[in-house]
């Protein structure tokens, strides 16, 4: 350790002795992290978790000041987090000093002011309140963060303040109308719906998308004097012009080319024809280096693009990872230490001593050779957040060979990636020698002259590629390095072995996946890094789009989607036109430095916003109404087919249909042509499916609780506990109908396995016009009470299991254990039940059960009770027998969670 080093460790020994003797309060947000800190901060200190927000907009109002056009926001304690603030107020009122310890950005900032009214509501509690952040949850940065504490930053606080207000703007004056025109339940988002629209023009330019068709030709040759070493050349152009084929125009208007084509077959024999017999010489041969520089350290985006172009994780995915490697892994001996700096970040600035391990670290592993002279150092697009640092490992000398035994396998992969993409910034570039050979062919048929090229890379120096993979989408015209060239020194004349010509046709855009359209949101400047994940998430849970092709899937608009999307962008084009914002997103950054005022930015905002709103509410279409004349005609009745909106889209209905006339026709038949087209080769990758939990990484599994199922972490009873959960909508809980090889007994179509309100249960595939349902009756048995009905399963509304007679209402005969066929040997009751307890299975008489009711029931009064009585006096019958073991209990993993006190969460 250097003086300075050792200095600055003993100033930080004598501040926190000092501190030891307070008695001082710490809050974060995350259970995880508060396990953490505490460990380095010892006696004195005591810390606590928020977990999360504790403050928000009232969700059954729109929560902001309109009349006056304040904006100002009316908070409230977040539901569930009453207690949480409870126990916080009263540790705070024990304690000297209060310190405010969420993550380094606009979020954690905003939940640290949050926690700043709750807890200073007097100027002597507001004295005591400081804010202290860190970059990364090392020893050494925590405790240099306590020693840089701060008062809150009301300029980050109004940025992601002014970004809650309009988002509630947009979502709760636009979903009503959505609510009204289209579907109840349907949402809009400010952003979300930007990325949406992106989703569905790129779907529609690739449905009117039209294939150019155009050829390309190689020849395989060799120098003259020396056969055996051949290359390949491709065609480029016919004496001095190039070749190239127009394919049309880009969104600019401007002119787009195929090159190094011809336009058709024709055209190719032609060259071909023309070359069987040509003299080929070579013309010219240029070598020259080319440096590839290493690439700057991970940014947020780029890491989220990167994790899924080399890892196959989602963003979701990805980012919980990176919050599990941020928060601390526990590295045995050494403790619970965080092994990468904070994961939201748009800065690619490094702090200076972390360029220094990462220098030491190249120097003494790889070598001087890989050392540049100065450190390296790169910049962002802006600074704005430049105070913070880039992704990178706390500590360079933990590679990923030593941190192996403490990491998952996820966390593993990930941390590789970030580690060798830092180290690798630090190091110098990678050499190549290119090679570019001219080659001409002079046809003794018509006397032209053809252009051909070839281009041969070799490295000479790997630099920082000895560390980090470059992952480039490169044409097969650029890949330089997969042609070696021969010697081409002295060589003149050429012989030509071979011609292949290749026919091609243009291909459309590719559809998003989570990479790219993260990559386009970056570009156009649409959302932040801390935001992507969200806007990616939320498009998807709201049906919006759908993503198939395994975990590196793409997104397909469904029907919902684009009726929303077309309704936003008719009706609010200024509001959700991509370039306003991006604005907005600059905005907001001039509001974090204290360029502007947030409520200037609101006015300006809600001033268009206003007046579309007026007039979407005037003029826009309801789709509810829509009843569309079409050219199909009923396949029963033969008259036209008009196309309605229904639950999950437009269908087709039989215009002879009337609700008054019941034997009218009922035809219907699906819309198809709206649908997602999943049937392309990119749809039907099979790959990852599976479901990563937003906080930890994990891969979410499905548990059952009173209102349903739902997704929730594995880690929801671990310990810090990941609460994380996604409720399932009605539509993802249901599953889609399975065959079960048997014929309907009314109507002979399959029978199919469904999945219903109250579980599953088996139907005919014909329904609606044929409403046979299979039920699951007990063989042998009549109904007790009626002796007409069969007795079947029934399942209430609550989940559990009964048994009713099928003549249902007439016969209201209904058994909460199941009825078995056997007549009671004592009482000669016409069947027994079957009773599950600890001790295990047993057969009872029904009577049992009615006498031990009838002594704790309370007295029934009335004219109708006693003529029941009368009619079935009590039956005592001691009737049991043992006839099994008892099940095993339910478990967690089957039955949900535990319910739990929602109470603060302490280290």
């Amino acid at each position: 350790m250097n003086p300075r080093s050792q200095a600055a460790a003993s100033e930080r020994k004598l501040v926190f002795k000092a501190m030891a003797t307070s008695k001082s309060l710490v809050i974060v947000e995350s259970p995880a992290k508060a396990k953490t800190i505490e460990k380095y901060l010892g006696k004195g200190f005591e810390v606590r978790a928020s977990v999360g927000h504790i403050m928000d907009l009232p969700k059954n109002d729109i929560g902001v000041e309109l009349k006056k056009r304040t904006f100002e926001p009316q908070l409230i304690v977040s539901p569930g987090k009453e207690k949480v603030v409870e126990q916080l107020k009263k540790l705070a009122a024990k304690s000297d000093e209060i310190y405010l310890a969420p993550d380094p950005d606009r979020e954690g900032e905003a939940i640290a002011y949050h926690l700043a009214l709750q807890l200073g509501t007097n100027a002597k509690e507001k004295k005591k309140i400081r804010r202290v952040t860190f970059n990364e949850i090392t020893k050494k940065a925590v405790q240099d963060a306590f020693q840089h504490a701060r008062d809150i930053d009301q300029n980050l606080v109004d940025a992601q303040q002014t970004r809650r207000v309009l988002d509630r703007l947009v979502g709760y004056q636009i979903s009503p109308l959505l609510w009204d025109k289209v579907r109840r339940g349907l949402s809009a988002g400010r952003v979300q719906t930007v990325a949406l629209r992106l989703i569905v023009e790129r779907e529609r330019e690739i449905r009117a998308f039209q294939p150019v068709e155009y050829w390309t030709l190689e020849a395989l040759l060799h120098p003259e004097r020396q056969g055996d070493k051949k290359f390949k050349a491709k065609f480029i152009g016919i004496g001095g012009e190039p070749a190239r084929v127009p394919t049309g125009k880009d969104k600019d208007g401007k002119d787009t080319f195929v090159a190094n084509a011809l336009p058709g077959k024709a055209a190719m024999d032609e060259v071909v024809a023309a070359l069987q017999d040509a003299d080929w010489r070579l013309t010219g041969v240029q070598a020259r280096e080319q440096q590839r520089r290493p690439l700057a350290p991970f940014i947020t985006s780029q890491l989220q693009r990167d994790a899924a172009n080399k890892l196959g994780f989602n963003v979701r995915r990805t980012m919980g990872v990176a919050q599990r490697l941020y928060e601390g892994i526990d590295l045995g001996s050494e403790g619970t230490t965080g092994l990468i700096t904070y994961m939201r970040t748009d800065s690619p600035r490094v702090a200076p001593e972390a360029k220094v391990a990462a220098r030491e670290w190249i120097a003494k592993n790889l070598g001087e050779k890989y050392l540049p002279k100065e450190p390296n150092s790169y910049k962002g697009k802006k600074d704005a957040q430049d105070a913070h640092e880039a992704i990178r490992p706390t500590d360079a000398a933990r590679t990923p060979e030593m941190m192996a035994k403490f990491l998952s396998d996820e966390q593993l992969k990930l941390y590789t990636l970030i580690w060798k993409r830092f180290v690798a910034s630090q190091m110098v570039p990678a050499i190549f020698d290119v090679t570019t050979a001219n080659i001409e062919a002079k046809s003794k048929k018509n006397g032209k002259s053809y252009d051909f090229r070839v281009s041969g890379s070799v490295m000479r120096f790997d630099g920082f590629l000895k560390v980090y993979e470059v992952s480039e989408e490169k044409k097969d015209d650029e890949d330089e390095s997969a042609n070696k060239l021969p010697n081409l020194d002295g060589v003149k004349t050429l012989a030509m072995d071979e011609l292949t010509p290749e026919e091609h046709f243009t291909q459309p855009p590719p559809r998003y996946n989570e990479a790219s359209l993260v990559k386009e949101l970056e570009e156009r400047g649409i959302g932040r890094p801390s935001t992507y994940a969200s806007i990616i998430n939320t498009i998807q849970d709201r049906e919006y789009v759908v993503k198939h092709g395994g975990s590196r899937g793409r997104f397909y608009p469904t029907e919902i989607g684009v009726v929303v999307c077309d309704l936003m962008v008719k009706n609010f084009p200024y509001i959700f036109d991509t370039r306003y914002t991006a604005r907005l997103e600059e905005e907001l950054d001039d509001i974090e430095e204290g360029k502007e005022k947030w409520t200037t930015l609101l006015n300006g905002f809600y001033n268009y916003f206003e007046d579309e709103l007026k007039v979407a509410e005037k003029k826009m279409e309801n789709i509810k109404r829509l009843e569309q004349v079409t050219d199909e005609k009923c396949e029963l009745c033969g008259s036209p087919l008009v196309l309605k909106w229904g639950k999950f889209g437009t269908f087709f209905a039989c215009s002879a249909y009337n609700k008054k006339d019941p034997t009218s026709c009922t035809f219907t038949k699906e819309n198809i042509a709206a649908k997602p087209d999943l049937n392309t080769p990119e749809a039907q990758e099979a790959g990852d499916t599976e479901e990563y939990c937003e906080n930890c990484g994990k891969v979410m599994v499905m548990r059952r609780g009173l209102f349903g199922p739902f997704m929730a972490c594995p880690d929801y009873n671990a310990d810090p506990p990941c609460k994380t959960f996604r409720k399932l909508s009605q539509k993802q809980q249901q599953k889609p109908p399975e065959p079960t090889g048997e014929a309907c007994p009314e109507c002979g179509k399959p029978l199919v396995l469904r999945q219903g309100a109250y579980g599953e249960f088996v139907s005919c595939s014909g329904y609606p016009k044929c409403k046979y349902i299979k039920q699951n009756l007990i063989e042998g048995m009549k109904c007790p009470k009626c002796g007409e009905g069969n007795i079947a399963e029934r399942k209430a509304r609550r989940g559990n299991v009964f048994w009713g007679c099928t003549n249902y209402p007439k016969c209201d005969f209904t058994s909460n254990l199941k009825p078995v066929p056997k007549p009671c040997p004592e009482c000669k009751s016409p069947y027994l039940v079957e009773k599950v307890l600890k001790s295990g299975i047993y057969l009872e008489c029904p009577n049992k059960k009615k006498a031990a009711e009838e002594e704790t029931a309370p007295k029934k009064r009335g004219k109708k009770a006693a003529a029941a009585a009368e009619e079935q006096p009590a039956v005592v019958c001691s009737y049991s027998k043992r006839i099994g073991d008892a099940p095993p209990p339910p478990t967690a993993e089957t039955h949900g969670p535990v319910a739990e006190k929602k109470e603060l969460q302490p280290a």
